[in-house]
């Protein structure tokens, strides 16, 4: 398999995903500001929270989900009180990956 078709794999890989639609009572639409310009990046916003508050999806998912930059994830994260701390078990295997990388 040459470079390109490594590429498009990847690509195809990244088009695949999940449509759902949820049902909301309209009395529910305004107090979840469900209401307003991009009910659905609103809801894909606090599906990415809640993973992320859960220990469900780390850091780097939720920032796949959402579609941003690494700073735009943080920015994201401290802007609605969501950022954790890493373990010491995290930080080490964060330093072994650098490591690895940086061929040391």
């Amino acid at each position: 398999m040459d470079n390109r078709s490594l590429f498009l794999a990847s690509d195809f890989d990244r088009l695949l995903s999940v449509i759902f639609s949820v049902e909301v009572p309209d009395s529910f639409t305004k107090p979840l500001h469900l209401d307003g310009p991009q009910p659905d990046r609103r809801a894909l916003d606090a599906l990415a929270l809640d993973g992320y508050r859960s220990g469900e999806l780390s850091r780097g998912q939720a920032s796949e989900l959402l579609d941003l930059e690494f700073n735009e994830t943080m920015g994201f994260l401290k802007k609605h009180g969501c950022v954790r701390s890493i373990t010491p078990e995290e930080f080490e295997k964060d330093a072994q990956g650098l490591r690895k990388l940086l061929g040391r």
